[in-house]
């Protein structure tokens, strides 16, 4: 097979053009190409009116040493590569051995489920832990919340199995580098659970919430059916560790319930929200550093206003689906504001986990039919400058700001708002204009300059203008912001070894994912446990021979 990149066709092209299209750049006739696949598509949407598809092909082509030779100078064609999954242990074998101890996941989020699949499909049976409930007694809780103000701190967006991209765009996308293709390993698992096999080729694939909870539910049984244990409703409470002559050994975990699971190898799959573990964690002498993350707001625009404005008079090509964006400003302050997470025709949603706080996140079904585009614009902070001295100190930052929230919103779980407008003129918000919030439980207008920092308002205030610059029409004073966002990201990272992917001074340890600093999104979080479980299966060999 031969992959073939940069072939571009109009945005309406037929499908007869595409192996035109082949046959063109290849130079060879009909009956020499065998066939093709669609390996990634996606677009060129910087002139409005003549939005182009640009394809990368595995093409099967007769005579293809020829072929490569002859067209040796084009550098977007090459041999494809082997997208395969190879699996590094025979963990049967290993699991055969007398002195076995099975591995046990904590958190069942994106990275805690691939990293419990990978140990599940090489055999070792892995226990997985999850403080919350299954997913559709969780979906249950967290409508409640919505709805009824009824907050449930093991059960919501934060806890509970799927993680909390569960409830977000399940956007698939990463920017990070992938050379073994851990993340085509992930996506065809995500497929074979039932997730549209777009995601497989477009640029920027999602799944949506609904679709999520059907995934997860699938991925669950089968990794029962391959030996794999699940346990919800048990938080891990404290991690035995030995120190021994070779430095600090995990032994187990003990659970709320006072049960102890021995076990020596452990992957620590948190999620960016378990402030309870990361304090255990740092009471037992696990090496933890503070680490930037970002704070800011929600912000809603009409959905079709952000698709005119990025695909003018294609937006709502049934291709190109509902537009999103990505902003960056560099305030003159010398803070960096972005666009994070954004939900094309999507909802905010109230994503606390802790009594008297508010957070917001971000929502979208696979259809993104709703009526507002969504974005976190946020404001990057450091441990350096902003909250220094302790490991977790980010931490504390995070649940000052997010009871803020929640005294300004009048204490009831309402978020705090304002119009961007009002904002950026520096005056509280009494009524809504046109951009009706989707938030839920509810939105108290207000001054939300009062619960951020001096430094971040400035920075925002500044950057609101800036990026109509480069999505004209952004600045629009009846969009609505909605406070609070602190969960962009953990505000620790549990350092880890480069090369065993074990903690840094206690073995068995294998921190992983968004709550561990090493992952930031759902693909990612997904490589990140397949990273992790492989490094598992690796010590288990080492440890038997």
């Amino acid at each position: 097979m031969l992959r073939l990149n940069e072939v571009k066709l109009p945005l309406d092209h037929s499908a007869e053009q595409l192996p035109a299209a082949i046959l063109a750049r290849l130079a060879i006739p009909a009956a020499d190409l065998r066939g093709f696949t669609i390996y990634k598509r996606s677009y060129d949407a910087r002139k409005k009116s003549a939005i182009v598809l640009i394809y990368s092909l595995d093409v099967d082509v007769a005579n293809e040493a020829e072929v490569l030779q002859r067209l040796h100078h084009d550098a977007h064609l090459m041999p494809s590569p082997d997208t395969g999954y190879k699996y590094v242990a025979d963990g049967q074998a290993l699991a055969a051995h007398p002195d076995f101890q099975r591995p046990v996941v904590i958190g069942i989020g994106p990275c805690g489920l691939l990293a419990a699949l990978i140990l599940a499909q090489m055999g070792l049976r892995p226990i997985i832990l999850e403080r919350g409930k299954i997913v559709r007694e969780r979906t249950v809780d967290t409508f409640g919340f919505w709805r009824q103000r009824k907050l449930n701190p093991e059960s919501n967006v934060q806890f509970g199995e799927g993680g909390a991209g569960t409830f977000s765009d399940g956007k698939l996308y990463s920017q990070i580098k992938d050379p073994k293709h851990y993340g085509r390993k992930v996506l065809n698992e995500f497929v074979k659970a039932g997730a549209p096999e777009e995601i497989i080729y477009v640029s920027k694939p999602h799944i949506g919430t609904f679709r999520l909870v059907k995934m997860v539910e699938s991925m669950r049984e089968n990794i029962e059916a391959l030996g794999g244990e699940y346990r919800f409703n048990s938080k891990v409470t404290d991690i035995d560790i030995e120190e021994t002559a070779d430095g600090r050994q995990v032994r187990g975990v003990m659970l709320e319930s006072g049960e102890k699971i021995a076990t020596s190898h452990v992957v620590l799959a948190i999620g960016h929200s378990a402030r309870d573990t990361f304090e255990m964690l740092y009471q037992r002498g696990v090496y933890i550093e503070a680490k930037p993350f970002s704070i800011g707001f929600r912000v809603e625009h009409p959905q079709s206003l952000i698709d005119t404005c990025r695909f003018g008079p294609n937006a709502g090509h049934p291709i190109l689906g509902a537009a999103d964006y990505k902003l960056v400003h560099h305030a003159s302050n010398g803070r960096a504001v972005y666009s994070f997470c954004m939900c094309p025709g999507g909802t905010v949603v109230a994503a606390a986990s802790e009594p008297g706080r508010v957070v917001t996140n971000g929502m979208s079904q696979y259809s993104r039919n709703e009526r507002n585009a969504n974005s976190a614009i946020v404001v990057s902070i450091s441990p350096e400058v902003d909250y220094p001295g302790h490991p977790l100190a980010g931490v504390a930052f995070q649940r000052d700001l997010e009871e803020k929230a929640f005294h300004l919103g009048g204490g009831t779980y309402n978020a705090p708002g304002q119009l961007m407008g009002d904002f950026v003129a520096g005056r509280a918000s009494t009524d809504f204009g046109a951009v009706v919030p989707s938030y839920k439980p509810g939105i108290t207008l207000t001054d939300l300059a009062q619960i951020l920092p001096e430094f971040a308002v400035t920075a925002l205030r500044e950057a609101f203008p800036a990026f109509d610059k480069q999505l004209k029409g952004y600045f629009k004073h009846d969009a609505v912001l909605t406070g609070l966002e602190t969960r962009t990201s953990s505000p620790i990272r549990i350092k880890r070894r480069d090369d065993t992917l074990q903690s840094l001074n206690t073995k068995g340890l294998f921190p992983a994912g968004e709550g561990a600093g090493y992952a930031g999104g759902i693909l990612s979080a997904g490589v990140d446990g397949i990273k992790v479980a492989e490094a598992v299966a690796l010590s288990l060999a080492a440890q038997q021979a």
